[in-house]
């Protein structure tokens, strides 16, 4: 025979309960508001995974590029070129997680999403790393 009136979380061979809010990190996003629908939280956490992808991807660039500049002994500038790409996918990154938890708390506060802080930054530095590597390539033939 079984208790209905058993405590939660109590032995009775049911699912345990899920942890309270207080006990998730980080408490400035989890310890605000109450608990979004979770798809789009999980929306907003592939976003920031995107974002990540993409700080990645420019560490992986300036890393071909100065090995490539190693390689074939092509002049400093490629190097500098390269540690900019790695140090803006690193701010990539922390921009991703930042704007992560902005959205979230947003979300459960029930506001408005706030406006992305590092997509115009980001097209910036692509269009100018674009820019200068093309102008690179032009004056070397």
């Amino acid at each position: 025979m079984t208790d209905a009136t058993a405590a939660p979380g109590s032995d009775d061979g049911g699912a345990a309960d899920p942890p309270a809010a207080n006990d998730r990190r980080p408490r400035s996003v989890y310890g605000v508001g109450s608990e979004p629908d979770p798809r789009f939280s999980m929306a907003n956490e592939r976003t920031a995974l995107a974002w990540v992808r993409t700080g990645l991807a420019l560490i992986a660039g300036g890393i071909a590029l100065t090995s490539v500049a190693a390689v074939a002994e092509l002049p400093t500038f490629l190097d500098v070129v390269a540690i900019f790409s790695c140090l803006f996918g690193a701010v990539t990154a922390v921009i991703a997680l930042i704007e992560w938890q902005r959205n979230e708390r947003a979300m459960r506060l029930g506001e408005p999403l706030p406006s992305p802080i590092a997509l115009r930054w980001l097209v910036l530095v692509v269009v100018l790393a674009a820019l200068v590597l093309a102008g690179y390539a032009v004056s070397q033939t």
